[in-house]
């Protein structure tokens, strides 16, 4: 009775047939490896070991049969944003650099998994980081005194052993980035003459996802945000692009 709302059978004996194979998948690549392990270690394994590694059975087991539901997932991530120092071009004077401070930065993401298998899985994603001030210095008054930062990059991940507790991940996309400077210069040098510009800004990153709860994954990771250069125009560094490390933890929620 599928046009009151209740799932069809054929749905659901699908989805039952689904998940007792994506978990043997798992509970044999888990019981080789322990095999292996009872090898090396003398042919025999120890009351103790057996009962880690029964423990570590049972909980791919659980979390496998909950992430087959699990297509779209949102977070939420805090850190800091790392840009290298550049030099200025022709400058004599003390500290002829750009100087970047390492700024608190938050990210929001989306993502919805479009292919799930006991080894990989594939989502497509949209990470939006804002730097919210980037402090800014050099030996005289010739950049802003900070400026603001947000890149939103549409990506794919591909996640590692995704059903289990543990998922490493590596992510590769591109979008945009807009950069806003303060309108004054440091030191008292006066009006900023930079202006606020948008990019293409080219994504990679790399992330471990552990989850928690039922519903609930805590994640860590790091991602290259590889933009356009900001407009100092009296502080040449002869660069047009610029990495944006971003580095940071947070939580995510499946549904």
């Amino acid at each position: 009775m599928t046009g009151l709302g209740y799932p069809s059978a054929r749905g659901t004996m699908k989805d039952s047939m689904h998940r007792p194979k994506n978990a043997a998948v798992v509970l044999g690549y888990l019981l080789t490896v322990l095999q292996v392990w009872g090898h090396f270690s003398g042919g025999k394994m120890s009351e103790k070991r057996w009962l880690i590694a029964v423990l570590a059975v049972l909980t791919v087991l659980s979390t496998t049969a909950a992430a087959q539901f699990e297509k779209n997932e949102v977070g939420g991530l805090f850190g800091k944003t790392v840009v290298s120092d550049q030099g200025i071009i022709g400058a004599t004077y003390f500290d002829p650099f750009v100087r970047f401070g390492k700024a608190w930065s938050t990210e929001a993401v989306y993502a919805r998994r479009i292919r799930m298998r006991a080894i990989y899985g594939i989502s497509l994603e949209v990470p939006a980081m804002f730097n919210f001030d980037e402090k800014l210095n050099a030996g005289i008054g010739i950049v802003p005194i900070s400026y603001h930062a947000i890149f939103v990059t549409p990506a794919a991940r591909v996640n590692l052993f995704p059903t289990t507790a543990v998922s490493p991940w590596v992510s590769f996309g591109g979008g945009f980035g807009h950069f806003s400077q303060d309108p004054n210069l440091i030191y008292g040098g006066g009006a900023n003459p930079g202006k606020s510009t948008t990019t293409g800004v080219i994504q990679g990153g790399i992330g471990l996802d552990v989850k928690v709860l039922n519903r609930w994954s805590i994640r860590g990771e790091a991602r290259d945000f590889y933009s356009g250069h900001p407009d100092f125009p009296l502080a040449d560094t002869g660069k047009t692009r610029q990495h944006n490390y971003f580095v940071g933890v947070g939580v995510l929620w499946h549904f």
